[in-house]
C-alpha cells in the first residue's frame, strides 16, 4: 500500500518540462547532447568544481571513480560502514575488498581517528589502501580537514561520496570539492533529481576526459567500432538532463525547504524526552535532505525508533531506519571493521522523518502529532 506522506519524493516545476520538450522538438532523445553539456557546465559552476561527466547514475560514478584510481582484484578500499550499499557495492566489482570505518557522534559521518587507525594496521599488514571512500550522510558535510589530512599523510586518495549532499557546505566550501574525485546522486528521492543520473567531478581534466571515455563504451576514436579498453554505457541521456538543468535552477529553493522541514521538527519535537537530530557544527551547512532523529529508551520511557516508524506506518506515513552498516551486511559478512560502535548504534535507535521539499504544513503536522502521540502513549506505561 503505497504512503500518503513520502519519505522524499520527487518536486518538479516547469522549466524541466521546457527543457524536456526542447530535448523532443530537436530530436536530442539518445544519450549526450546540448542538454548534457550545459548541465555539466551548470554542475561546476553550482560547486566550483573544474569538470564534471553527467552519468546515468550516482553508483556508476563511484564504480568509475574506482577504475580512475587504479582500483582492481585483491586490492582494498577504505569505506565508511554507515551508509548506503552503493558506496561500497562498486568495491567490489572492481574485486577488491571493502575495508569498514565507524563514523563519530559529530556529524555522524567517517571517524577520523577510527581512519587512521584502519590506514596504519592496513599498512603494518603489507595491504595499502588503494582509495578511501568518505560519504555525506543526510546531506552532512564529513569533517575534511581532518581527513584530507590523514588522506595525504599516507598517500590515498579521496573519494567524496556526495551523493547525498548537494547544496552543503563544509568552511562555506560547496561539497564535491574535497576528493581527488567526488559523487553526486540525481535518483529520484534526491534533493534534486533527473529521475536516475548522477554526475562525477574533480578539478583533474584528464581524469574527467577518461571517465567520459569509458562511460561510452570506450570506444577509440576510428571510423569503425574499435576497443582497446573495456567501457561502459554510464553516459546520462540529454532528457535527463534537461530535467537536471530544471531542478537544478531551483536549488537552493529545495534547501531552504529542506532545512524549514528540520527547523519545524526541531521546533515541534526537540522537548520530547530522549530524541535528538543529527548535530550540524558550526563549520557545517547541510541541505538537511533527510531529517534524521535517534531515540535513546533509556531516556524516553521505552519509546523506540521501531515504536515510531510503525506509528508512522499505520498513518500511512512513510519512515525509515537509518543506513544499517556495512559491517553488518550479510553481503558483506567478514569484512575487516574499525570502531567502536558508533554506526550500530546510531542504527539501533534512528529514523528518518518525511522530508520532501514539497510537504504541506498538513502533512508536517501530521508527522508530528503522531510523534507525539505516540511518546505519549509510552510515557503513560
Amino acid at each position: 500500500m503505497n504512503p500518503d506522506i513520502y519519505l522524499s519524493s520527487p518536486h518538479l516545476g516547469e522549466l524541466e518540462l521546457r527543457y524536456v520538450q526542447e530535448a523532443f522538438a530537436t530530436n536530442w532523445i539518445a544519450p549526450l547532447g546540448p542538454h548534457v553539456d550545459a548541465f555539466e557546465q551548470e554542475i561546476c559552476a553550482a560547486t566550483g568544481v573544474g569538470h564534471a561527466a553527467a552519468l546515468s547514475s550516482g553508483t556508476a560514478a563511484l564504480h568509475l571513480a574506482l577504475v580512475l584510481l587504479g582500483v582492481g582484484p585483491g586490492d582494498e578500499v577504505l569505506c565508511q560502514s554507515f551508509t548506503f550499499a552503493a558506496s561500497a557495492n562498486p568495491i567490489r566489482y572492481q574485486g577488491a575488498q571493502p575495508i569498514y570505518v565507524d563514523s563519530e557522534m559529530t556529524t555522524w559521518n567517517m571517524c577520523p581517528d577510527a581512519l587512521e587507525t584502519a590506514l596504519q594496521d592496513r599498512i603494518r599488514k603489507g595491504k595499502r589502501p588503494k582509495a578511501v571512500i568518505a560519504v555525506n550522510l543526510y546531506g552532512m558535510p564529513a569533517r575534511f580537514d581532518a581527513i584530507l589530512a590523514i588522506c595525504q599523510r599516507y598517500e590515498v586518495p579521496l573519494i567524496e561520496d556526495a551523493a547525498e549532499s548537494f547544496g552543503s557546505t563544509y568552511k562555506n566550501v560547496p561539497t564535491g570539492r574535497f576528493g581527488t574525485v567526488a559523487v553526486l546522486s540525481f535518483n529520484g528521492n534526491k534533493i534534486i533529481t533527473t529521475s536516475g543520473g548522477g554526475a562525477l567531478l574533480s578539478e583533474d581534466d584528464k581524469l574527467i576526459a577518461k571517465a567520459r571515455f569509458l562511460a561510452t563504451q570506450a570506444r577509440d576514436p576510428a571510423p569503425h567500432y574499435q576497443h582497446s579498453s573495456v567501457g561502459y554505457n554510464y553516459r546520462m541521456s540529454n532528457v535527463c538532463a534537461g530535467i537536471g538543468r530544471g531542478q537544478l535552477a531551483v536549488l537552493a529553493t529545495r534547501v531552504a525547504q529542506r532545512r524549514a522541514n528540520f527547523n519545524y521538527y526541531v521546533q515541534e519535537l526537540s522537548q520530547l524526552p530522549g530524541l535528538n537530530f543529527q548535530p550540524e557544527p558550526a563549520d557545517c551547512f547541510s541541505n538537511r535532505w533527510l531529517t534524521c532523529i535517534t531515540i535513546d529508551p533509556a531516556l524516553s520511557d521505552g519509546l523506540t525508533r521501531e515504536a515510531i516508524r510503525l506509528a508512522l506506518a499505520e498513518q500511512r506515513i512513510e519512515a525509515r531506519p537509518l543506513w544499517k552498516p556495512m559491517h553488518r551486511q550479510p553481503v558483506f559478512a567478514g569484512s575487516p571493521y574499525y570502531g567502536s560502535g558508533i554506526a550500530d548504534q546510531l542504527f539501533e535507535n534512528g529514523l528518518c522523518l518525511p522530508s520532501g521539499s514539497n510537504l504541506t504544513q498538513e502533512q508536517r503536522d501530521k508527522v508530528v502529532s503522531c510523534i507525539r502521540k505516540t511518546a505519549a502513549a509510552f510515557s503513560k506505561r
